[in-house]
């Protein structure tokens, strides 16, 4: 497989995890919107990584180290990183019962929504970077 071969795998898993993260705020499942958010930005990143560098993408979850690594982050606003810093613990917490539940009170409709158009907002910026 080729490195164009290797973004548009990465490309297509995104808009998969981007789609299916809007369709969890549809059925109310607010606890994973955020963490399908997080991974549709995630698989971004690596498409750029791999865009930056060639090759295969680091083996982390870490939204900042893709980032850098893909050698992004100098160029976001600080908006940008501050939805980064918000979405980050997404991903970890939500995998873990002890912090299901402290995050799923802190999720509602309204709060999901924006993390959904936040991600929209930030996936186009990272797309064209492709």
């Amino acid at each position: 497989m080729d490195d164009l071969e290797k973004i548009k795998y990465w490309l297509e898993l995104s808009d998969y995890d981007f789609a299916t993260a809007k369709a969890l705020l549809e059925t109310k499942r607010y606890l994973y919107v955020g963490f399908m958010c997080h991974q549709s930005l995630e698989k971004l990143l690596k498409a750029v990584f791999i865009k930056t560098n060639s090759g295969i993408p680091p083996y982390t979850h870490s939204l900042i180290d893709l980032a850098k690594k893909s050698l992004v982050y100098e160029e976001l606003s600080e908006q940008q990183k501050d939805f980064i810093d918000l979405i980050q613990p997404l991903n970890i917490q939500a995998r873990y019962p002890t912090h299901k539940e402290m995050i799923f009170k802190t999720l509602d409709y309204k709060k999901c929504t924006d993390i959904l158009d936040q991600t929209e907002g930030l996936s186009k910026w990272i797309k064209m970077k492709l």
